[in-house]
């Protein structure tokens, strides 16, 4: 029997607002049209790689040829489609009630490279932008799959402590000078990630610069393993 509230406010779609059974969904035709990834991936970025998943660790063309200061890494969607849709409106649309299904989609796609005694880290956001926007997407995404998996939320253990130019236009190499040092372990509180697994957490990959430069500073303030995660990849060819 449904509650009242229930009664009142059915399940929407999150992403169209057409009515679903269960609250936080997809409707059938939005969920259709967002590319889940699945089957063999990168090992080290969890972008979607051609064949068969037989067990064996793979990597992608760009994992193999560009330096990762990470150990593994996955990712949930492709960055296209309704995907696309979803990052943008969580990002730049006030759009916070996403964060509740991305969690959950997200803690699926990195179940297999958990750690119980990991410490999930968002990718930090300069002052400027937080500003600008009023909250963090990354840390929003990171508190919901914390809440998810029940690992340690540790939202301010990274700091950003100058504003980089947008990665729109850039060539790989701009993407990695741009953010050289641009994200450090906070003056007191990146001890929380000393002798720990740290699991990074954006929501969208491309080049891997961000990750990086945050992965490195994880291991300045002596994190023991740094994984990754992102609610989608930008895929080539996708």
């Amino acid at each position: 029997m449904q509650s009242p509230l229930a009664l009142l406010f059915p399940p929407q779609c999150v992403s169209c607002g057409e009515p679903v059974e269960t609250a936080f969904g997809l409707c059938g035709p939005c969920w259709r049209q967002t590319p889940f990834i699945d089957g063999l991936i990168c090992d080290t970025c969890g972008t979607p790689l051609p064949g068969e998943d037989d067990g064996h660790v793979t990597h992608c063309d760009d994992c193999m040829s560009i330096a990762r200061p990470w150990a593994r890494g996955r990712s949930t969607l492709i960055y296209k489609d309704n995907a696309r849709k979803l990052v943008l409106a969580l990002k730049h649309g006030d759009r916070l009630d996403l964060a509740r299904p991305a969690g959950a989609w997200m803690a699926r796609a990195v179940a297999d490279i958990l750690d119980p005694n990991m410490v999930v880290v968002p990718i930090p956001a300069h002052w400027t932008r937080l500003f600008q926007r009023r909250y963090n997407q990354a840390a929003v995404l990171a508190k919901a799959l914390a809440a998810e998996t029940q690992l340690v939320f540790a939202p301010d253990a990274l700091i950003r402590p100058r504003r980089t130019n947008p990665h729109d236009g850039m060539s790989l190499e701009a993407r990695f000078t741009n953010m050289q040092d641009a994200i450090q372990p906070h003056p007191k509180r990146g001890v929380q990630l000393s002798d720990r697994k740290v699991l990074l957490v954006d929501d969208v990959m491309t080049s891997g610069a961000t990750f990086a430069a945050a992965a490195e500073a994880c291991q300045v303030a002596g994190a023991t393993e740094v994984r990754t995660l992102a609610l989608a990849r930008v895929v080539k060819d996708a």
